[in-house]
């Protein structure tokens, strides 16, 4: 890899309405919303782009998705299974829960660890809150 330079810059996720989301992990991350467009010409309302450009760790982009289908959690076979997810590390899980309960999050049903909480963003995607 002679002088060859790889690196994650931004996590791209899909949503049906990424401007909302971003509103969403805003809240949760107490970050900026750097980004906005609003829908193309002709688009739903809900059509759009937005980021979250943090100082130190990855961008989040959030992009548009017309034909959406939350995923399942936990996976279930002939289910739209979560491809990825965000784990955010915490330094006190159970103030972070509520925070993000108060930000729009819904706590996943299925708890598999005792030192990590899975909760869905608005959209369905789950993420991972850990200490």
């Amino acid at each position: 890899m002679d002088g060859l330079t790889i690196q994650v810059t931004s996590v791209t996720i899909t949503t049906p309405d990424p401007r909302a989301l971003a509103a969403f992990y805003s809240r949760l991350l107490s970050q900026p919303v750097t980004t906005e467009e609003g829908p193309r010409p002709g688009a739903p309302p809900t059509d759009g782009w937005a980021q979250i450009r943090p100082i130190i760790g990855p961008t989040l982009n959030f992009e548009y998705e017309a034909e959406w289908t939350p995923p399942q959690w936990p996976s279930r076979p002939g289910t739209q299974h979560a491809t990825q997810h965000l784990d955010i590390h915490v330094n006190n899980l159970e103030a972070a829960v509520n925070h993000a309960l108060a930000s729009g999050a819904t706590l996943a049903n299925h708890q598999p660890q005792t030192d990590v909480r899975v909760l869905l963003d608005p959209a369905g995607h789950p993420f991972c809150l850990f200490t």
